[in-house]
């Protein structure tokens, strides 16, 4: 799909579902109204998001992988997807993954992005449930230039919605050359299980300025952080 404009779909704008060797160049995604995702692939192989536009009343990208026990019948992850020198303006996150995520997620790259908005609330978004389950998995967010956003720079989420019995994994996140200008609430806020933490985040070479708080989160394991700075104070430690 190329050189389109899409505009006020009453839900997601764009899904494709169970594809393979998708690419989206040049398309621009106007929409606001509930549950209005710019564009959501699905349990989807060879995703090339480039190019495109995005100013939404819901999530600007949202990789998923299907819901509940859909997801996990058919056990097909979203794989080896690029999202590629985007604009992101208002949303409830840029690049995020789930929360329909119960067939897991791997090799995730969102490279050269620029968001910027006071209606854009995170940047990278990663949102399951327990009754999602599923393994999100390196996931690499590199060369992102963000202006203002609402609550948060990096955002996981592991209580997005209802409990259930299959608690979610959330592993190899590797954010690099981020610089936030305003800022909001948080640069970090993670909200995870005891039992399944956030593991192995690494973040290297973030500038971000205008937050509130540095940081609030629980559970995370074998955190990096090198040459990180939160209003011009260096962060080389995250405590819950």
């Amino acid at each position: 799909m190329a050189d389109v404009l899409v505009k006020n779909s009453p839900m997601w704008n764009l899904n494709p579902v169970l594809c393979e060797n998708v690419l989206i160049e040049r398309v621009k995604v106007i929409s606001h109204d509930v549950n209005n995702d710019g564009c959501d692939p699905e349990a989807c192989k060879n995703v090339w998001i480039k190019d495109c536009y995005f100013d939404t009343g819901d999530d600007c990208i949202a990789i998923k992988s299907g819901r509940d026990e859909d997801g996990r019948d058919i056990g097909k992850p979203a794989e080896n997807h690029i999202i590629e020198n985007c604009e992101m303006k208002d949303g409830h996150g840029g690049v995020v993954i789930g929360s329909e995520i119960a067939g897991g997620a791997k090799n995730i790259y969102a490279i050269g992005n620029v968001m910027d908005s006071k209606n854009l609330d995170r940047a990278l978004r990663i949102k399951t449930s327990s009754s999602r389950g599923g393994i999100i998995e390196n996931v690499f967010f590199y060369n992102t230039k963000v202006g203002a956003y609402k609550e948060a720079a990096v955002r996981f989420n592991m209580h997005y919605e209802k409990p259930g019995n299959h608690i979610p994994t959330i592993r190899n996140i590797w954010v690099e050359n981020l610089t936030v200008e305003k800022g909001g609430k948080y640069a970090i806020f993670s909200d995870a299980y005891e039992t399944s933490p956030v593991t192995d985040f690494t973040m290297i070479n973030a500038k971000m300025n205008g937050i509130e708080t540095p940081y609030k989160v629980d559970y995370l394991k074998n955190v990096t952080l090198k040459n990180v700075t939160v209003n011009g104070k260096p962060l080389t430690k995250l405590k819950p």
